[in-house]
């Protein structure tokens, strides 16, 4: 696949997946083109046969089998994260003020807040209702049109505004509907929608909604330089590991999982800290407690957007360690642990990344500053994995819109297509 190619993909994919639930759908149908089916009772993976995937809420997991047993070989991993740091809406979210109606917000992960005023925003997620029959279903919705906006306050009535603002995401981030609607019920809303679509609702239950920003994925700069959109962290990862493995040649077991929730700790039934893919890989072999000796043959690497040295923020970062756009993919380092990278995973990549001639970056933390992390420790904590954090180095990282380098999505997609068929032993000697 050209460079070209790739991120007119991206763009596309970006675009439709708004939330967690549409990201995991958007996935699901790019891997039924490619002849991946849903996994049930009666196509249990074997050596040779089709690729499965397996959707739980807004993670999935998706896998090719290889051509030789599963125990000899192990399987090579590629681990991302569905969710991205937005405005959730309230259960009972309905605010009427000063004649205007506002829907009650609360904040999910640990978003930037200011580049959330003066965008035109629409609404997307997933819908329970009870249908005819008076069993409960549930459907995605995206309105994709702006139906909102959180209207700043003019600098006139804050002369303060520029200097360290702060926002109170409780008094000042309720995003705007309508003027003078007391009526307004977003239940009766979702479902006279609902019904628009030929669905057969009664009530709607209950929901899980998010605000997002209209504005649609671009690239830009000068020379086409960058990818600008919404949640790069970190749907960027999961399309760029869902095309290493549609792409893969079905001579290695390969798997991507793309989580929900690790935004706020990945401790859900569908997050990395739940059993989600412990049980799917017990579920390959004949003896669930043969699993520690297939990890010791496996690897994970966790594809996580990484930050970019700022051109307006050097001092943010390691003198060493301050990655560029464009530069190629990063391997994160942290002592603590925060990244799970070890030596040994990273002298893989390094070589994969040789052989397919990108180039790699590094980083890691100034000792002044505390480290974020993924849900690279996590796996291997509960998998007892070798792990490796990686990421596409990136601007504004939780921010409504982020910037990533044109380059580096499709750099990273060739060397994990090279891990994905990495002859065995992945690694030779005691580790």
């Amino acid at each position: 696949m050209s460079k070209e190619a790739f991120n007119e993909g991206l763009l596309a994919f970006l675009s439709e997946a708004t939330t967690p639930f549409h990201a995991v759908e958007a996935m699901s149908r790019r891997l039924r083109e490619a002849g991946f089916a849903p996994l049930d009772g009666d196509n249990k993976p074997s050596p040779g046969s089709g690729g499965v995937f397996y959707e739980q809420g807004g993670s999935i997991i998706a896998l090719r089998p290889g051509s030789g047993p599963l125990l000899e070989s192990g399987v090579r991993m590629v681990g991302a994260h569905t969710d991205s740091p937005c405005l959730m809406v309230k259960p009972q979210p309905e605010q009427r003020s000063m004649g205007y109606l506002q829907l009650g917000i609360e904040v999910y992960g640990g978003a930037l807040l200011n580049p959330w005023f003066d965008r035109d925003l629409s609404l997307a997620g997933r819908v329970s209702y009870q249908d005819e029959s008076g069993a409960v279903a549930t459907t995605l919705v995206d309105f994709r049109d702006p139906i909102a906006v959180v209207p700043s306050l003019a600098i006139h009535l804050d002369r303060e505004a520029n200097k360290n603002r702060s926002v109170n995401a409780q008094l000042q981030m309720a995003p705007l509907l309508s003027l003078n609607d007391d009526e307004f019920c977003l239940r009766d809303f979702l479902r006279s929608h609902l019904r628009e679509r030929d669905l057969q609702v009664t009530e709607v239950l209950d929901y899980e909604l998010c605000f997002y920003d209209t504005q649609p994925p671009a690239q830009l700069g000068l020379k086409g330089e960058f990818i600008a959109s919404a949640r790069l962290d970190n749907l960027l990862s999961c399309y760029t590991g869902l095309q290493a493995l549609v792409q893969s040649d079905g001579s290695q077991w390969s798997l991507l999982i793309c989580n929900d929730h690790e935004e706020v700790g990945s401790c859900s039934a569908s997050g990395a800290q739940g059993p989600m893919l412990q049980h799917f890989l017990q579920g390959l072999l004949p003896d669930a407690g043969r699993l520690p000796l297939l990890m010791q043959r496996s690897m994970m690497i966790s594809a996580d957007n990484a930050h970019a040295v700022h051109p307006s923020y050097p001092d943010k970062h390691d003198e060493q360690h301050g990655p560029m756009l464009n530069g190629g993919p990063v391997i994160k380092v942290n002592a603590s642990q925060r990244y799970a990278t070890s030596s040994d995973g990273a002298a893989l990549f390094r070589l994969l990344a040789r052989q397919e001639s990108v180039e790699v970056q590094s980083f890691a933390m100034r000792a002044d500053m505390a480290c974020g992390s993924t849900i690279g420790p996590i796996t291997a904590g509960e998998l007892g994995v070798t792990t490796l954090d990686i990421g596409v180095p990136t601007f504004a990282m939780h921010s409504i819109r982020e910037l990533a380098g044109s380059d580096d999505a499709w750099a990273l997609q060739r060397v994990l297509s090279a891990y994905y068929r990495q002859p065995v032993p992945l690694f030779a000697g005691p580790r």
